[in-house]
């Protein structure tokens, strides 16, 4: 008798994918160093070696700017429509559906109420890992109504973004959330209420092209990403190279494109300070 007949011949274990299989290290992009996930998580998810500020979720966004317990979400129901029966290799209502599965929300904009440091604030937070943080018509009127709670509240806006830039699946319906932000923000300009943008990586397209870089003060992390268009698309438009890291924080900050590059441990403190400041 063989060992199968003996034993039985039991199915094959079925090996973990990569997205199910658990993983305890963490892979710097910039250093490329090896790192354990809860020295990494200390560490506020910045390279302990080089410095490097990797991406982190709206979650881990809230936790780190709002004061513990006082974050409160507005306009979660909010659902996009498909007016253009947008279909690529997938459909769009597809890829809703999909972002919702993994994310549990219909949008890549988190907004609500809190404080930080005590001073009371509308905040609106990007997801990048739903389509990207792409900007939509949910997101332009999550953006919109954040503004008027603020107009009527008297508090300032802190609009924290992530995104590679509109949505092309819908199209112009997209396109028209920059001008719709940009007005909304300049009612709150006429109302003396402050506005802080904070750009982190990447903020990309019409983000940057609108709201992202109207702030009255604009802050970003470091090493982040910011720009219109990708460095090969701009190097082929005018035909010649471009400054290494051109469309980095740094950069940005010395070209005086933006007034802060605040490392994300002085973040909260930072906000804090300014939302004093500025408040009437």
């Amino acid at each position: 008798m063989s060992l199968f007949n003996l034993f039985g011949n039991p199915e094959k274990k079925q090996q973990p994918t990569k997205s199910e299989a658990p993983s305890h290290w963490v892979k710097c992009s910039s250093c490329q160093s090896l790192m354990y996930y809860k020295e990494m998580e200390k560490q506020l998810n910045v390279c302990p070696k080089c410095g490097f500020h990797l991406r982190i979720g709206v979650n881990e966004r809230l936790a780190l700017i709002a004061d513990e317990g006082s974050f409160v979400e507005f306009d979660a129901t909010l659902k996009p429509i498909d007016p253009l029966q947008f279909v690529d290799k997938k459909s769009y209502a597809a890829r809703i559906d999909e972002g919702y599965a993994k994310n549990g929300r219909y949008s890549s904009v988190v907004s609500g109420e809190c404080t930080i440091e005590g001073s009371p604030v509308q905040l609106v937070v990007f997801d990048f890992n739903f389509m990207g943080g792409s900007l939509g018509s949910v997101e332009g009127e999550k953006i919109v109504r954040a503004i008027n709670r603020a107009i009527d509240k008297k508090m300032g806006v802190i609009i924290v973004s992530a995104s590679g830039g509109a949505r092309m699946q819908e199209s112009t319906f997209s396109l028209m959330q920059m001008s719709k932000t940009s007005a909304a923000l300049a009612r709150l300009a006429d109302a003396k209420l402050p506005y802080i943008s904070l750009l982190t990586d990447p903020t990309m397209g019409g983000v940057s092209a609108s709201f992202a870089t109207l702030g009255d003060i604009i802050i970003a992390e470091p090493g982040a990403l910011v720009g219109f268009a990708g460095q090969r698309v701009i190097k082929q438009t005018i035909g010649s190279d471009l400054p290494d890291g051109f469309q980095r924080a740094e950069f940005l900050l010395e070209k005086g494109s933006i007034d802060m590059v605040v490392p994300r441990y002085e973040l909260k403190e930072t906000l804090g300070n300014l939302l004093k400041l500025l408040l009437p």
